[in-house]
């Protein structure tokens, strides 16, 4: 009798996933039943056969990346986030906060090595920093570096700026755009269930505060990214959920340009009884989000967090964006990363055409950048 409930079961699950390949073959979109039962499925091997279909459907045999550099002009923060080993209180000895003047600087000596076509700036909610501090550092950096794209500041900190300046999210984004901002990084999204947010980031803005940021973003003229945390005992469903906030506010607004995972890294952190993500979970998650996120057209694999090996065969499962050459990558090497903290391009080329795909250079718009 077991037995018999046994293949009853497995017949129902080749049913149920012979309904989403359909669906998938068909270009229809996927329920958040289908995105569920595909995390809960353990036919990895099948789901990332169907979403390699998917990603050959829409970007052929092309993996993207970009001549990037990251700028962390602050590790000084209000929030007190138990996932994030990055943020400092101030009184650490290795607490720090970058001028404007180190800020060129350090972007200029790389630059004349690197001819990065992208700038990434990321930061911590400092509590002393000026409203002025952050429109001058855009406008100088556009005037330094005028070929440069700008891709700055998370949701959460257009939100403080909006509240340390005393204007709408709106007056802001448009503040930073005259000065030069091109894009929104995907960063402070995490797990929008508020319970889980609770517990990992009490003091950060609510799931629906950082997509009403994003969709004002795109209706001011300004792309973005859209992201995930992963591996912070989060349920499927709460993935599910996520993706799915995220795939309606792409419907109404449509100005993400990439969506990325991130597994989570728990060294020095203070998330107790936390591991490291498994592959498996990862080529899952990477797989899941290319088949439900049919209004995205690029789902990016970050080697920093999977490791180099380990996004090379995230190429085979729906992925089609391998980042960029980062230059030096901080947060999660502070989270304890034990990958490159940047990559050259030729390696970076290399590693792309390892895997039988066409290496295409970027810029933040995903423009292919001739050189």
């Amino acid at each position: 009798m077991k037995d018999g409930k046994v293949i009853t079961e497995n017949i129902m699950k080749n049913k149920s996933f012979d309904l989403i390949k359909e669906k998938v073959y068909n270009n229809i979109r996927l329920t958040v039943e289908d995105a569920l039962f595909l995390f809960e499925s353990k036919d990895l091997l099948s789901i990332g056969e169907l979403a390699n279909y998917k990603n050959n459907k829409i970007n052929g045999n092309s993996v993207y990346y970009i001549v990037n550099i990251h700028v962390n002009y602050t590790n000084i923060c209000i929030n007190r986030c138990a996932f994030c080993a990055f943020y400092r209180t101030g009184k650490e000895s290795d607490a720090y906060s970058m001028s404007i003047d180190e800020i060129i600087e350090y972007i200029g000596k790389h630059h004349k090595l690197n001819n990065f076509k992208e700038v990434h700036i990321v930061g911590g909610l400092h509590p002393s920093l000026p409203y002025k501090f952050y429109l001058d550092m855009i406008r100088r950096i556009k005037k330094e570096f005028p070929s440069l794209m700008i891709q700055a500041f998370t949701a959460v900190e257009i939100d403080y700026l909006s509240k340390i300046s005393g204007l709408s999210v709106e007056a802001v984004l448009y503040d930073l755009k005259e000065r030069g901002l091109n894009s929104l990084p995907g960063g402070g999204a995490e797990i929008f269930n508020p319970a889980v947010r609770n517990k990992l980031c009490p003091n950060k803005i609510s799931g629906e505060r950082w997509i009403y940021i994003h969709k004002a973003a795109h209706r001011t003229g300004i792309g973005s990214n859209a992201s995930m945390l992963y591996g912070v005992k989060e349920s499927f469903a709460d993935r599910v959920n996520h993706l799915n906030d995220i795939r309606n506010a792409q419907d109404e607004a449509g100005g993400f340009k990439s969506f990325i995972p991130f597994a989570f890294q728990p060294k020095n952190t203070a998330v107790k009884n936390s591991s490291l993500t498994s592959g498996y979970d990862d080529l899952k998650v990477i797989a899941t989000a290319r088949l439900f996120l049919d209004n995205f057209k690029h789902i990016k694999t970050f080697f920093v967090n999977l490791g180099i090996n380990l996004a090379q065969v995230s190429l085979s499962f729906g992925a089609d964006d391998f980042d960029g050459t980062l230059i030096e990558e901080k947060i999660s090497h502070n989270a304890g990363s034990s990958q490159p903290s940047g990559l050259s391009v030729k390696n970076l080329k290399k590693i792309i055409n390892e895997t039988g795909k066409i290496p295409v250079e970027r810029d933040t718009a995903y423009n292919i950048a001739y050189n």
